[in-house]
């Protein structure tokens, strides 16, 4: 189960708590909640495995990147090189790698963006899952407090 649907759950099972008349506060099964929450703690380090992946994942592709840009660039001047005698081909062989430079570069800077918002994404979703965690905990706490100070 991901953190996600155990937050689901915690939201489930404060809305099936019981009301307590003439307060806004609720009676919920404490057991069940410290179970979730110790679900969530078993969860959350398999989250932040998966983020940090994203981010390894990420800085390879862009040496990876790196590395066919270069190899083309060298390849490019190399050819530039062989053809130095022919004016024609020289301008040719020149567009061509500018032409080869630019793809490379675009290609890598898109790769690099694309990996970039993944991460991103990922990031902004683990966000939202904390968020709600963060969100249902206070919740249960505010609701803890307020239905034992009623109780005194």
């Amino acid at each position: 189960m991901d953190a996600l649907e155990l937050i689901d759950k915690l939201e489930e099972i404060v809305s099936k708590g019981k009301k307590i008349p003439f307060s806004s506060n609720f009676i919920v099964n404490e057991n069940e909640i410290y179970d979730i929450l110790d679900e969530l703690r078993n969860v959350l380090p398999e989250e932040f495995k998966q983020a940090r992946w994203i981010v390894k994942e990420r800085e390879s592709m862009l040496e990876e990147a790196k590395r066919q840009s270069s190899r083309i660039i060298k390849e490019a001047e190399e050819k530039a090189d062989a053809l130095l005698n022919e004016s024609e081909i020289i301008k040719s062989a020149l567009k061509r790698s500018e032409e080869v430079m630019s793809i490379s570069e675009a290609k890598a800077r898109t790769v690099r963006l694309d990996a970039e918002d993944y991460a991103d994404e990922k990031m902004a979703s683990l966000e939202a899952v904390l968020y709600k965690i963060l969100s249902a905990i206070e919740k249960g706490r505010e609701q803890f407090r307020s239905s034992f100070t009623t109780k005194k």
